[in-house]
């Protein structure tokens, strides 16, 4: 019966446990978000004249912008590098998807952006924890204290 209780019932998860956690949401997202820059990447030459600028840079740097966030950046979040510094551009980018380019659509339009930002907002939030790149370079830092 304890067991089942414990099952249903746990007083708090395990730091291993939720650092497994972040690294399947890390790598899923990462690797999902990475697809969506890689297209752009791949299509650069074609959809450099024609991207959609909403905040005023052109479409040819703000083209630049959004794959430098979802390659990148992407990069950087499955290997769990300076996390907080790298969602920041990842976040940015859903923002603006979410206002200004699924803006007036239908909620079916944006709701992959909007999946993407509340699990980059909760990674952020949460960390990324003990299976990162982070994680070791921190281990490393306090080595020479």
């Amino acid at each position: 019966m304890y067991r089942l209780l414990h099952f249903l019932f746990p007083q708090r998860p395990s730091a291993r446990l939720t650092s497994v956690v972040l690294l399947a949401l890390r790598t899923t997202f990462g690797m999902m978000f990475l697809t969506h820059g890689l297209k752009k990447w791949e299509a650069f030459e074609t959809l450099q004249n024609n991207f959609p600028d909403p905040i005023g840079i052109g479409s040819h740097f703000s083209l630049m912008l959004a794959i430098f966030a979802e390659v990148y950046c992407s990069i950087a979040l499955v290997l769990g590098f300076l996390h907080r510094l790298i969602l920041l551009p990842m976040i940015s980018t859903m923002i603006v998807a979410i206002c200004f380019i699924h803006n007036g659509h239908p909620f079916a339009e944006s709701e992959l952006a909007f999946a993407y930002l509340l699990v980059f907002v909760a990674i952020y939030i949460l960390g990324v924890g003990k299976y990162s790149a982070d994680y070791w370079m921190m281990r490393f830092y306090k080595a020479f204290e």
